[in-house]
């Protein structure tokens, strides 16, 4: 089992940044990549960024040159940087654990609870 938990939600204005952290606990090493996932009122969930433990990453276009993945391998925490935030980047993010670089949520088989970012125009 792998337990997640996201913290640095909030409410930012358009232009703000917020950093969310992902961190990860028990049997970390089962899996090696984490990602963050969004989910905006009566939208499916969307992939925003994975990066594994030994640093490989990928960014979804639609974020790219905005947020970024990092990672933090001795305290088990995944950060996601998100700059120049707008009302489109609303949503709840999710922190998953899985083994590759999947883009579709259903390949990842551990979730944290999710936090809420709110951005006002």
């Amino acid at each position: 089992q792998v337990q997640l938990v996201e913290s640095g939600g909030g409410l930012a204005q358009t232009g703000d940044s917020l950093r969310l952290s992902c961190v990860a606990s028990g049997r970390t090493s089962t899996n090696s990549v984490m990602a963050w996932f969004r989910q905006a009122p009566g939208k499916e969930r969307e992939f925003v960024a994975s990066i594994s433990w030994s640093g490989g990453s990928s960014v979804d276009h639609s974020v790219k040159g905005r947020f970024t993945i990092s990672r933090d391998n001795p305290k088990h925490t995944v950060y996601l940087q998100m700059n120049s935030l707008t009302a489109e980047d609303t949503a709840v993010y999710y922190c998953a654990s899985g083994k590759q670089h999947f883009k579709a949520a259903s390949e990842y088989n551990y979730w944290g609870q999710g936090t809420q970012v709110t951005v006002s125009s």
